[in-house]
Formats: structure tokens, C-alpha cells, sequence
């Protein structure tokens, strides 16, 4: 952005007084240097206008600043306003050049109409209430509307302008936006991409303030400790990895390390923190290494996907899936004693694990990166000052490693095909928790066929009137109806809401199965048999009883020596996990429970995490 030279003028013969500075074009000129001390709003390759106020139609007499399609700003040289007033009006036009809503083109041009400038100074304004430049002038409107410019011209050319959005641009009494054809002989110029990359640039410098790698915007760096250049790294140049890195947090604290016996590196997925032993010492290649195989422990979840299996091995299982991606994809270098054998290559961790288990007593030798004998796959967060978690944990690392994908595949090449099988696999959501007891008791809980009979003929098609067909029908004698129990922890830490959602869906599906009656315990410190339930009360008319302690074995006792109550029926366990061990013996079960919860004992049945 240029212009000229304010306040410039005659050297004072000698003898003369101070010169004289016009106040007018002083505060002008501090405006102007504020916003092109701006890197985002200096980019935008603006001039100011060289011609007389008379001489130029665009001068505007009441306003501030008006901006027209050749990069021009005409600016109001009578108006007496602070330095901050004029950065303000300054940067709102260039953001006008920016955001496109002044693109240069050559032949006749159309200017927008009311609706379009107004929603256009109500998208820039919006915009600089987060990015602060200087101080409005005049008063804004007490709220921003939402949507893009589009969406708001499309609304305010059907319903009108609001009043406060009028006269809100920086023209005053004529438009502050302007189109000219574009008459130069050199091709228009593209105003937003310039824009776009300087602010690029100026978020990132500002990300880089807010973590301490940077004094100012302006200033030095700091010294960067290396996992922090590796972090970097992953987040600059790494695309698969590097919406993982954004967000997660680095725990580099010695005392942290010393007492959870960290050697090198722990990740803990459910807080998106990964702690570190700043006291070892290793190259950037080393830590890019490091930070990697932590990044694929948590967006691969598996901790989670060891299941029944014993924590330890298979954590030692997804260290030698982990490495040979990463040697194969050359990813920073391996550190000296971790996990890596050739022979395992293209296996996943759950193959892994079945070939090392046969040895337990070698592998507990083994070493991962926090140390022999431990797994750096942290069951719970370690307790810390400033800890912090997500919310929506699987979807964060869901669609950062897939958003990575797409980035790394369209740019750095090919991926082993194991990781890239294990990444699609990620890209399908799970099926919810009412889903998934849908599908329990269709494999459980059969609904009664119908029978084909010609006893009772169906209805004969229009094609074919002659020829009859056999009708369905339910037959009159009696035949068993299938049943279930349902076992309800009614203790005083039971969640009413919890019991709620997950009875509804029971007496819907049950319904929907034609089961007349379920079986209903309630269960506290002892078991309180209610006898069979019709399926609608259960979702409306259940009065729950007990409310003291939770003790859960003698409801499956209960129902196990009912003679009422079939062998085969499956059983349904409504617990906030807040229990003791429970054992349901040759017995179809499942169990409903809160999200997040866990179970104090390894169920032998699905676990439903009701939402």
C-alpha cells in the first residue's frame, strides 16, 4: 500500500520557526502506519488516491474512506479524526479489497445495491471485532447478524435493511464500495489471495505467541526446546499427522516423568496429552519419531482396542505395528531400543498380539518408550495443574487422522497398507448405542414368524385375479412368546436419566417384537422381584423401589432359580457400573451403562454406552 509522503515540506531558512504540522495529516498518516504495520492488512496491494479532492468524483465529503475495484482508497483529507478512528476506516476498506467484494474486471460494471453494500460492511465489521484494528468510528450495532454476504443481501433484500446496518459503511453519505473497469493493460489483479496468505501467515505467527515460541509478531524467536520443533513440524509439513498435532498438548515436566516411570514418552488419549522426559536426550529426527508413534497410539484408540487382552502385550503389539509404519513411511528415525521386527511387517496390532503372547516372560523384558515391563498407553490422564480435555474425543481424532489422509495422499504419496486400512476403517463412524441393541435383540429376542396358509387367501393382484395365493396369519392356538429379563440397578447413585433412555428403548424394540411381558428386577442392597412387566409399563408406569447399595448377584441368582423363567431368555443389566463384580453363567446378557463409564469387572457380554 503507498501514498504519499505526509507532512513533508519546506526546510525552514535559518533563523525561521519550527515548521508547522498539520494535525489533519498527521493522524492520518499514524493511521495509515498502524494498519501497514498490519502483516495481513499490508499485504493487500491498495494505493492511495493522487488526485485533488475536486478533481476525483470518489472523494467522499461526509465519510471516511471509499474503495473502488482498481485498488484505489480515496480517503476524506478534511476530516479530523484520531490515529486509531483512521487505522480503523482504513483497514475496513482494504478488507473490502480482501474478502473479494471489489474483484477488478475489465468491460461495463454493475454496482451493487443497498442490501448487498450493507450486508458486505456488516461481514467486514463482524470480521474486525475479532481482529481488532484500531477503534471504531461511531457507534456499532449492538449485535452482528449471522451468515456470509450472500445469505445476508438474500435476506435483507426480501425483509429490508435494518436500520442500524444503513449507513454503516465508511463512504457517509454515498457507498463506500465502488466497481471501475478495469483499464490497465497488465491482467486484474486478484486482491484476496494476497490477503489470504498474509493471514495465513499472521494466525500461525500469532499460534506461535501464544505458545511461547515467539516474543512478539515482530520479535526474535525464542529458542525452541527439540520436541517442540518436532511438533512444529508435524503441524508446517506433515499433513497426515499435523491436524493431530494442532491439538494435541506436550506435558514435557520431569517431576511428572520421575514419578509415573516415563522414560522417554506416555500418551494419554482421552485428555490429548502426550508427556515427555525433557531430561533425555535425542535429535529432532528422534522426537519426530517419538511424537509420531504417540500421535498413532491415540488417534488409533488402542488403548481402547485391547479389550480383553492383556494391556501391557498388546501395547507392546501396537509398538511393532506402530514402528515398522513409521520406518516405512520415513518418518524422523527410530531412537535406539524400541520395538521392531521385519518378520511382523503388514500384520495388525490384534494379529501381533497372538504370536508374542505365547512368550509373556520374554516380554516383559521389553521395552516401550516409558520404560521395561510398562505400556505407554495411559489408561487415565496423569493428574497435573492446567490439565485439560475434548469433548468428542473419537470424532476429533476420527477426523483429524482422515482429514490428514486425504491431505498426505494428495501431496507426499503412499502410506503402508495396513495404516491405511486402519484409517478407513476410523472414517466409519460407529453405530449408536440404541442401534446396536436394536440388532442384540433381533439375534436374541426373535419376533414370531407368520404362517402361510390358503385357509386364509391374501389379497390377489390386479395382473393375475385367477390365481389365488396363500395369506399370512398368526395361528390361534397357544405357542410360547419369547421373553427377557431386565436386571435395574436402583441404588442411590443411579442416574434417573439413564434409566429413562434405556427403558424406552427396551419397551420400543420389545414391542416391536410382539414380547408381551419382560421379566423386571429391581436391585439394590437385595433384589426386589417384580414379576413379569407388560412392555409398555416400562417405559411409563416402572416404580422404582430400594435406593440403598448396589450389589448386583443375587437379581442373576434370582432370576437364574425362577422356575417362571426360561433358560434361554436373555438378560438386560441397567447399572451406572457403580457395582460389585457380577457373573451372569450360561446366560445370554448385556449390559447399559452411561457413556464414559466403566465397568468394574470384564463383562462377557456387549456393553451399550447409552448416550
Amino acid at each position: 500500500m503507498s501514498g504519499r509522503r505526509p507532512g513533508a515540506g519546506a526546510k525552514n531558512g535559518a533563523g525561521a520557526g519550527p515548521e508547522r504540522v498539520d494535525p489533519v495529516k498527521a493522524a492520518f498518516a499514524e493511521g495509515l502506519a498502524r494498519v501497514r504495520g498490519n502483516p495481513a492488512l499490508a499485504a493487500v496491494p491498495a494505493r492511495l488516491c493522487a488526485r485533488e479532492d475536486d478533481d476525483c468524483p470518489l472523494h467522499p465529503a461526509t465519510g471516511w474512506v471509499v474503495a473502488d475495484s482498481d485498488g484505489t482508497l480515496h480517503h476524506n483529507r478534511r476530516r479530523r479524526a484520531e490515529p486509531e478512528e483512521w487505522a480503523r476506516a482504513l483497514a475496513h476498506a482494504l478488507l473490502h479489497l480482501g474478502f473479494g467484494h471489489l474483484p477488478a474486471r475489465r468491460g461495463p460494471r454493475a454496482q451493487p445495491d443497498e442490501a448487498d453494500l450493507a450486508a458486505r460492511c456488516a461481514v467486514v465489521d463482524r470480521f474486525l471485532h475479532t481482529f481488532p484494528i484500531g477503534r471504531a468510528p461511531g457507534d456499532l450495532p449492538p449485535g452482528w447478524p449471522g451468515g456470509d454476504e450472500e445469505e445476508l443481501a438474500a435476506r435483507w433484500r426480501r425483509d429490508g435493511v435494518p436500520p442500524a446496518h444503513r449507513t454503516h459503511g465508511t463512504g457517509g453519505d454515498r457507498p463506500d464500495q465502488r466497481l471501475e473497469p478495469w483499464t490497465a493493460t497488465e491482467d486484474p489483479e486478484d486482491w484476496t489471495l494476497a490477503f489470504a496468505h498474509a493471514l495465513t501467515r499472521t494466525v500461525s505467527a500469532a499460534m506461535d505467541v501464544a505458545a511461547g515460541r515467539r516474543e512478539t509478531l515482530g520479535g526474535a524467536r525464542l529458542p525452541q526446546r527439540p520436541w517442540e520443533r518436532a511438533l512444529g513440524w508435524f503441524v508446517s509439513s506433515y499433513p497426515l499427522l499435523g491436524g493431530l498435532a494442532a491439538g494435541l498438548t506436550l506435558v514435557a515436566d520431569a517431576e511428572l516423568a520421575r514419578a509415573h516411570g516415563i522414560t522417554v514418552a506416555a500418551v494419554n488419549a482421552a485428555a490429548g496429552e502426550i508427556y515427555l522426559n525433557p531430561l533425555r536426550h535425542h535429535t529432532d529426527e528422534e522426537w519426530r519419531f517419538v511424537l509420531a508413534h504417540e500421535m498413532l497410539h491415540a488417534a488409533l484408540r488402542h488403548g481402547d482396542r485391547a479389550g480383553g487382552r492383556d494391556p501391557y502385550l498388546f501395547n507392546v503389539a501396537a509398538d511393532y505395528v506402530t514402528n515398522g509404519w513409521l520406518l516405512e513411511m520415513g518418518v524422523g528415525e527410530m531412537p535406539e531400543g524400541l520395538l521392531h521386527d521385519p518378520d511382523l511387517r503388514g500384520l495388525s496390532a490384534e494379529e501381533v498380539y497372538d504370536r508374542i503372547a505365547r512368550d509373556q516372560r520374554r516380554l516383559r523384558r521389553l521395552a516401550t518408550l516409558r520404560g521395561k515391563g510398562l505400556g505407554d498407553i495411559l489408561g487415565e490422564p496423569l493428574p497435573r495443574d492446567g490439565s485439560r480435555g475434548y469433548v468428542d474425543l473419537d470424532d476429533f481424532y476420527r477426523r483429524g487422522l482422515q482429514q490428514g489422509f486425504d491431505l498426505h495422499v494428495r501431496d507426499r504419496g503412499r502410506l503402508p497398507a495396513g495404516l491405511v486400512e486402519e484409517i478407513r476403517a476410523l472414517s466409519q463412524p460407529p453405530l449408536s448405542w440404541d442401534a446396536r441393541l436394536a440388532r442384540w435383540f433381533d439375534e436374541h429376542v426373535p419376533r414370531p414368524e407368520p404362517l402361510r396358509s390358503y385357509a386364509r387367501p391374501s389379497r390377489r393382484q390386479s395382473a393375475s385375479p385367477d390365481i389365488p395365493r396363500a395369506g399370512r396369519h398368526h395361528p390361534y392356538e397357544e405357542t410360547p412368546r419369547h421373553t427377557f429379563g431386565v436386571l435395574l440397578d436402583t441404588s442411590g447413585s443411579m442416574d434417573r436419566v439413564l434409566l429413562g433412555k434405556a427403558l424406552g428403548a427396551i419397551a420400543s424394540y420389545a414391542a416391536a417384537r410382539d414380547v408381551p411381558a419382560a421379566r423386571v428386577v429391581f436391585c439394590d442392597a437385595a433384589p426386589h422381584d417384580a414379576g413379569y412387566l407388560p412392555v409398555a409399563e416400562l417405559a411409563g408406569r416402572v416404580r422404582v423401589r430400594g435406593r440403598g447399595g448396589t450389589v448386583l448377584q443375587p437379581g442373576v441368582d434370582l432370576l437364574a432359580r425362577a422356575p417362571d423363567f426360561p433358560a434361554a431368555a436373555p438378560l438386560l443389566v441397567i447399572t451406572d457400573t457403580y457395582c460389585d463384580h457380577l457373573r451372569v453363567p450360561h446366560r445370554e446378557h448385556a449390559y447399559l451403562v452411561p457413556r464414559g463409564a466403566t465397568l468394574p469387572f470384564t463383562p462377557r457380554g456387549p456393553v451399550f454406552h447409552v448416550s
